[in-house]
């Protein structure tokens, strides 16, 4: 019989951005093996329905569980929103964790300050960001922003460019002539473009995402479960993507060394 122990915990999203996720599990639990699963064929799932989202999450998701994972990390916002209760309902045996927009740290760290919430609109609308924002909307100002476009620039790997900026520019315009405290980075694309955004915003603001906090609730649920394999082991990384030209598979291993 398999000791689970040993097997990968797989982390999944809708194309690469939560391989800011996977940075952050792997910094918490450098013992651990991990499967990265990117969905780069079919990205972006922000412009997608709640149902076609569901979906492609669901049939992903059977998929690493069928090679094995002992747990699955939904490393995307927009998939957490759209599926992990079914996910949960499906696989009431396997740790099952999702993603949450930082709202309570952001507002937490900003009494009473303005705050902006970046991320898709399906989010921004469904689910675990709804819930929060209206928690929390009386002990700050909770200004939510769709960012359609934004993370095509992770995926094709475009940092730093003229054209972010542009774009940039462009989508945080009300945000310059009228500060905020913070942003919330509400996609795990976005930590790949958050120096991009203070350059715009100013040094002043702070950012938010939500990587660290799964990684915890991931190792908590894993020690839970007598699921964590042996400290004194050097985990190991395997990417996957639905891509088949191999393009974004290559920039997924440069952008967990970023």
């Amino acid at each position: 019989m398999t000791d689970k122990r040993t097997s990968p915990v797989a982390v999944f999203d809708s194309g690469m951005g939560g391989i800011s996720v996977l940075r952050e599990l792997y910094r918490l639990m450098p013992n651990e093996d991990y499967l990265f699963f990117g969905d780069s064929a079919n990205a972006p799932y922000g412009v997608r329905s709640v149902e076609e989202v569901r979906a492609l999450t669901h049939a992903h998701v059977a998929h690493l569980l069928e090679v094995g994972a002992k747990a699955v990390v939904v490393a995307c916002n927009t998939a957490t929103s759209a599926a992990i209760r079914t996910l949960r309902e499906a696989y009431p045996g396997v740790p099952m964790i999702g993603l949450e927009p930082a709202i309570k740290p952001a507002v937490e760290g900003n009494p009473g300050g303005r705050i902006l919430i970046l991320a898709t609109d399906l989010t921004i609308h469904q689910g675990k960001c709804r819930t929060l924002m209206e928690r929390y909307q009386n002990q700050a100002e909770l200004i939510p922003l769709g960012a359609p476009g934004l993370m095509e620039f992770v995926e094709a790997g475009k940092f730093h460019t003229p054209e972010l900026d542009a774009f940039l520019r462009q989508l945080l315009a009300p945000y310059l002539a009228d500060p905020v405290d913070a942003v919330v980075l509400g996609c795990t694309h976005y930590p790949f473009l958050q120096a991009d955004m203070a350059r715009v915003l100013g040094p002043r603001v702070r950012f938010y995402d939500g990587g660290a906090g799964a990684a915890r609730e991931t190792r908590f649920l894993l020690e839970q479960g007598g699921l964590r394999n042996r400290p004194d082991r050097e985990g190991q990384i395997t990417f996957q993507n639905s891509d088949p030209s191999g393009v974004h598979l290559e920039l997924s291993k440069r952008l967990f060394t970023l």
